[in-house]
C-alpha cells in the first residue's frame, strides 16, 4: 500500500507548524467534507470511502519525508518531533459508498486533534472528490438508459490513478464493466472489450478480419463494423461471419457502432440483421457519448443495447471537479466544551453548517425519500412523533410527517485512531448504491429539470446557525 503522507498542500504542514508552535497541536476540533450545490449537480453519489481508509491507515512520516521537510526551511523542531511517531488517533464518520447525497451534507467528518485534522484535509478532498465525481456522472448516464454501459475511458484519463479509481467508481454509479485490465483484477469488477479498427486494417480485406477473430473468439464474437462502410460493408460481413458461427454451434455477441449517425445507423442495422435471423446479437455503441446524447438518441428510437463510453464519463466532462471543500465545524476549549465554528459569506452557498453534525433521511408512508435532515449530532428527534421540517432560508415552505422513518446515513468508520467499520466489498457498494437509487422517485433523478429535493436543517441546527450569525454581526 502507497504511503501518501506528503499528498498534501505546503499551507496544511505550515498550519500544522504553528499549531505546534502556538500549543494548539492538541486541540480537538471537528471537519466536515462536503460539496457545494452547482448547476446541474442536484445529487451526487458516495464513493472513495475505501480509498480514504487505506490513506488513513497507512498515515507515517518515513526518514526520508522528514529530511524532505526539513530541507524546505519551513518548520520548527516541536513540529519535527510530531513527525517521527505521527498516526491519525481520530474519529471519523461517513457516508457509505453509493449513497445518494445532496450539497452541503456531510460526506465525511473528521473529529480529530488539529494537527491531524489539518494534515488529512487535502488528500481526502482529492480521494473522495474524484471518485464521488466519476460516481455521479456513471449514475446519470445509467439512469438514461435500461441497456447496460461500459466504461473504456483509460486512453483518456488524466493519469493512471484516475483511470483506475475512475474505472471503479464508474461501477459504483451504474457501469457494467470496465476495459481497464488493471482496475478488473484490483477491484473484482468485470473486464469487457473487442478490438480495433487496426485490427480490420491488418487483414486483406474486412471479411478476413471478421472470420479471424471469431475463430478466435467463436463465443464472445463482437465485431467493429464501421472501418470502411457500415451498411454497405461492416453489417453484410458481419452477418456473414454469424451465419457461421451459429452453423458451428456458437453464439455471436454482436456489432459495435463507433462513428456516423448512431440513431439511423443501429435502426438500419438492426432490420438488417433480424432479417438474417440475429435477433439474439446485440447493438453497442461508442463514440464521445454522454447522458445527454443517450437521452437524444432514446428520443429518436436508436436500436441501442450497450453502450461504451469513455472520455466524457472518465473525465466527467464538462465538470472538472466535484468542488468538495473542508471546513471546521466546531473546535473544543481549554476547558472541554466544544465551541460551534461556523464560515460567514455574502453568499448564500459558503455560508457553512455549525457543530458536530449528523444526517438523516426521511422515509415516507411508501418508503420513499421524501426530504434529507442535517441535524445537530446530540440532538433528539423522537420518530414516534409528527415531524416537521421547514425551507432553511424560506421558512414559511414546511411539511409534517406522521407515517415516516428515519435513516441515519453516516456510519463510525474510525473512531480513536481505529477502523471500527466493517468493509463491504464492490459487490456490495454496488447493490447499496442501487438500493439507495432506489429510494428516491423518478422525477428527483430526471436528466432535464429535476424535481428539487428537499434538504432542510433541524430545529437544533437552524437555532445554532441563527445565533451565531447574529453574534457575528453585533
Amino acid at each position: 500500500m502507497r504511503n501518501l503522507t506528503l499528498l498534501t498542500d505546503l499551507y496544511q504542514f505550515t498550519m500544522m507548524n504553528g499549531y505546534a508552535e502556538t500549543g494548539l497541536a492538541d486541540t480537538e476540533a471537528v471537519f466536515d467534507l462536503f460539496f457545494r450545490r452547482q448547476p446541474g449537480l442536484d445529487f451526487a453519489v458516495a464513493a472513495g470511502l475505501e480509498q480514504a481508509i487505506d490513506y488513513i491507515e497507512n498515515l507515517r512520516f518515513e526518514e526520508d519525508d522528514i529530511a524532505y521537510l526539513k530541507s524546505l526551511n519551513c518548520f520548527g523542531e516541536k513540529f519535527f518531533a510530531r513527525l517521527k511517531e505521527f498516526r491519525f488517533t481520530g474519529d471519523i464518520f461517513a457516508m457509505r459508498e453509493g449513497e445518494v447525497v445532496f450539497p452541503h451534507e456531510p460526506l465525511l467528518t473528521v473529529r480529530a486533534p488539529l494537527f491531524e485534522a489539518q494534515l488529512v484535509e487535502t488528500a481526502l478532498l482529492n480521494i473522495i472528490n474524484h471518485q464521488t465525481l466519476i460516481a455521479t456522472k456513471a449514475m446519470h448516464m445509467a439512469n438514461e438508459t435500461t441497456g447496460g454501459i461500459a466504461e473504456f475511458g483509460l486512453r483518456r484519463a488524466q493519469g493512471p490513478d484516475a483511470g483506475i479509481y475512475g474505472a471503479r467508481a464508474a461501477v459504483i454509479g451504474g457501469c457494467v464493466s470496465t476495459s481497464n485490465v488493471l482496475a478488473g483484477k484490483m477491484f473484482g469488477v468485470k473486464v469487457s472489450g473487442t478490438h480495433a479498427h487496426s485490427w480490420v486494417m491488418s487483414f486483406p480485406t474486412e471479411l478476413e478480419a471478421f472470420r479471424k477473430y471469431a475463430e478466435l473468439y467463436p463465443d464472445e464474437c463482437l465485431l467493429l463494423v464501421d472501418t470502411y462502410d457500415t451498411l454497405r460493408s461492416g453489417v453484410p460481413n458481419a452477418i456473414k461471419v454469424f451465419d457461421e458461427l451459429k452453423a458451428a454451434g456458437h453464439k455471436p455477441l454482436g456489432i459495435r457502432l463507433d462513428s456516423g449517425d448512431l440513431a439511423y445507423l443501429s435502426k438500419q442495422a438492426r432490420e438488417m440483421l433480424d432479417a438474417a435471423g440475429h435477433t439474439d446479437c446485440k447493438i453497442f455503441a461508442s463514440g464521445d457519448i454522454d447522458e445527454y446524447i443517450i437521452a437524444s438518441l432514446k428520443t429518436q428510437g436508436a436500436k441501442i443495447d450497450v453502450w461504451g463510453i469513455g472520455t466524457k464519463l472518465i473525465t466527467a466532462s464538462p465538470r472538472p471537479a466535484l468542488g468538495g471543500v473542508y471546513k471546521m465545524a466546531a473546535i473544543r476549549d481549554k476547558n472541554g466544551i466544544w465551541i460551534p465554528k461556523m464560515k460567514i459569506s455574502d453568499t448564500h452557498e459558503k455560508i457553512t453548517n455549525p457543530g458536530f453534525k449528523t444526517t438523516y433521511r426521511i422515509l415516507d408512508s411508501k418508503r420513499k425519500a421524501a426530504a434529507d435532515l442535517i441535524a445537530l449530532a446530540d440532538e433528539k428527534i423522537d420518530a414516534s412523533k409528527p415531524l416537521t421540517i421547514f425551507h432553511p432560508v424560506e421558512t414559511w415552505k414546511k411539511k409534517t410527517f406522521t407515517d415516516y422513518v428515519l435513516k441515519k446515513l453516516p456510519v463510525e468508520v474510525f473512531s480513536g485512531g481505529k477502523l471500527v467499520y466493517e468493509r463491504p466489498d464492490l459487490k456490495e457498494i454496488i447493490s447499496y448504491a442501487n438500493a439507495s437509487k432506489g429510494e428516491f422517485w423518478e422525477e428527483y433523478k430526471r436528466l432535464i429539470n429535476p424535481h428539487v429535493y428537499k434538504v432542510d436543517l433541524s430545529d437544533g441546527l437552524y437555532d445554532l446557525r441563527k445565533k451565531l450569525m447574529a453574534d457575528v454581526n453585533h
